[in-house]
């Protein structure tokens, strides 16, 4: 099913090339003023400069042709020329009906196959995630969500940063500590690497990274240990394999509490092998220069407004770096999956960064000229006084820290809810403590900086997670009351009340978010109509004793309306990947 106003703006198009005008012209929008009309064109004023014509005439010629269609309740003209449009109930209702039998629930789908890439994640093996993880992981949960919702093939992948100097720093610790370790001889034959965990690595990356800074000579055997790495020295490769195993098994583990997962578990490393080909590339383009004994690639235009300075691709020393990394990951991703589309979700402040790449990547050749690049910036999460959020003692806290604190607050929260079952409560304080953090972040345009603030995530009232899923228990009561679910098919003949009347337009203006997200890779959109939904079905629910209804006609209508809204908010919430819970 298309958005309501592409719907529309064919209808309204028509209508003007029926009068003799561009029907270029009659594109239609949400209005802005509800009081007034549902939807609007204006199009009037741009036809009197074509036309040389009054755009109240124009508009009212329109307005005329629309009048009696069937679709539009009204169709006014008011000066000096806005096309106000309202539909009628029974398009309403016919619209209502097709998205309770669409399979896609009203997200549009896309007009061809497309694939898609998403870069997010991003952590660094070998150490904890921290919440500066946390944006990046929820805002490409969502988008994937989302364009995977609109019929696309979609591929997360977490990018894990496995093979740089993070490595080595461990790697050289280790053979301080534990000399005697055969992975560490010259004459390593394959032994067993001794088991770490998860607690040893958390202590050995923050020592030996502070010890890097201090002891000139650890810092150069890390950086050696690293070289000797990427070189395939058997036993550093067993000891790698090692940090990998438990570091991958703690970030499933903290992502699964996040309700985040990944398609692809890539990590530099496996671009390592199409490095080769990356420099043959850009040798036989002529592409690479040298500069202070580095190799370089040149990428700043005629027109741009600020220095942008080449690319280092190898560094004076021979080693690879970032750029390196990502322009291989390219290659990578170029012969796996051929994608159409390439989105990184990766904090704003490595904007020029990115640009340098594509710019790089263009430039080789390294992806079809039609494939998207996109770095889609996100600000950073603060806290009450503006500046990046740390723990109490001005550390940077743990992800998991994060979590626990919210599924504690949560279930605080619920602690007096005569609602929730008591066997049930540790899980649901977990789901709400989640979505209360996640919905938190979203409701703000990925590009923004805002406020951590627990208090407010987890109000019962205003735009919060905990109000979304207050609102689908609201509705689980009412279905549960009267032995229904949420299949319960949708059986109005007519319209009955404003409150009603509104909650269906709620539902429709579902598909104008999903438009606008996705075009965007903006989930804000999808946040704000979540919560429209949601007050729309508490003022629905106040105005009328659904369940007490003894009108048969409405009783039903009403049911089957309560039930498409639980599947309309349930589909915001899957996109948002935020778990709803039965009681609260």
């Amino acid at each position: 099913m298309k958005a309501i106003t592409d719907i529309l703006t064919q209808i309204v198009s028509r209508a003007f090339e029926d009068c003799g005008y561009d029907p270029s012209l009659g594109t239609v929008t949400v209005s802005d003023r509800m009081d007034l009309c549902q939807f609007q064109c204006n199009g009037a004023f741009a036809g009197a400069k074509l036309y040389k014509k009054a755009p109240f005439m124009i508009a009212g010629d329109v307005a005329e042709r629309l009048r009696g269609n069937g679709v539009f309740k009204s169709a006014e003209v008011v000066k000096p020329g806005f096309l106000n449009l309202t539909l009628s109930d029974e398009r309403l209702l016919a619209f209502m009906r097709e998205i309770a039998a669409d399979p896609n629930l009203g997200v549009p789908q896309a007009e061809k196959p497309e694939t898609v890439i998403i870069d997010y994640g991003g952590p660094n093996v070998a150490k904890p995630l921290h919440i500066g993880h946390l944006r990046s992981a929820i805002i490409g949960e969502a988008i994937k969500r989302l364009a995977r919702a609109t019929g696309r093939t979609v591929y997360g992948d977490i990018h894990l940063g496995d093979w740089g100097l993070q490595i080595g720093l461990v790697i050289a610790e280790l053979k301080e500590r534990h000399p005697d370790w055969r992975c560490f001889a010259d004459d390593y034959a394959g032994e067993p690497v001794p088991e770490l965990d998860v607690d040893a690595l958390s202590e050995i990356y923050p020592f030996a990274s502070k010890k890097s800074k201090e002891d000139a000579a650890f810092k150069a055997a890390a950086q050696a240990a690293t070289g000797e790495l990427q070189s395939g020295r058997p036993g550093y490769i067993a000891v790698w394999k090692e940090i990998m195993r438990v570091s991958t098994a703690d970030l499933k583990a903290n992502y699964g509490r996040l309700g985040v997962d990944f398609d692809l578990w890539y990590g530099e490393s496996d671009a390592d092998k199409y490095e080769p080909e990356l420099m043959r590339v850009l040798t036989e383009k002529g592409l690479l220069t040298e500069s202070e004994g580095a190799k370089v690639v040149e990428v700043a235009t005629d027109d741009d407004k600020a220095p942008m300075p080449p690319v280092i691709i190898k560094k004076s020393d021979n080693s690879s770096i970032y750029a390196t990394t990502d322009l291989s990951t390219i290659i990578q991703r170029q012969k796996d999956y051929n994608p159409d589309k390439i989105w990184y979700v990766v904090d704003k402040r490595q904007s020029l960064h990115f640009t340098q790449i594509f710019r790089v990547a263009r430039k080789a050749g390294l992806v079809r000229d039609d494939c998207e690049l996109e770095f889609l910036g996100f600000g950073t999460m603060n806290g009450s006084d503006g500046h990046a959020y740390k723990t109490r003692d001005g550390g940077v806290m743990r992800l998991s820290d994060l979590l626990d604190s919210a599924e504690a607050a949560a279930a605080e929260k619920l602690s007096s809810s005569e609602f929730t079952e008591a066997g049930r409560r540790g899980e649901t304080a977990r789901r709400v403590g989640v979505a209360a953090i996640k919905f938190g972040d979203l409701i703000n345009h990925r590009s923004k900086d805002y406020v951590f603030d627990m208090d407010k995530f987890l109000s019962f009232e205003g735009k919060t997670g905990t109000y979304l899923l207050y609102s689908v228990t609201r509705i689980n009561s009412i279905l549960k009351k009267v032995g229904a679910d949420e299949n319960a098919p949708l059986a109005a003949a007519e319209v009955y009340t404003d409150a009603e009347r509104e909650l269906m337009l709620a539902i429709l203006l579902a598909g104008e978010a999903y438009k606008h997200g996705f075009e965007e890779k903006a989930p804000n959109y999808i946040c704000e109509s979540a919560y429209m939904l949601a007050a729309a079905f508490s003022k629905f629910y106040h105005d009328n004793h659904i369940a007490g209804e003894t009108d048969e006609a409405r009783r039903s209508a009403w049911i089957g309306l309560c039930a498409l809204t639980k599947r309309v908010l349930l589909k915001h919430l899957d996109i948002l990947s935020i778990e709803p819970v039965e009681s609260m």
